[in-house]
């Protein structure tokens, strides 16, 4: 998983420890700088993912 560029919910999800439900919330506002769309499909761009992780205090 760690050489993909691209996760799943459920891949971001066991990757990051954060809830599916929580990933949805994150992924669904237009300015999300991480979410990748792929017709209904949302795949998280791992290495923005992981940038925007260390800027985070909370979520």
């Amino acid at each position: 998983m760690c050489e993909k560029s691209n996760l799943t919910l459920k891949e971001a999800a066991a990757y990051s420890i954060i809830g599916i439900n929580k990933l949805r919330d994150l992924t669904s506002d237009r300015n999300c700088r991480f979410v990748l769309w792929v017709d209904n499909k949302r795949l998280i761009k791992r290495r923005l993912f992981d940038q925007f992780i260390e800027q985070e205090y909370s979520i």
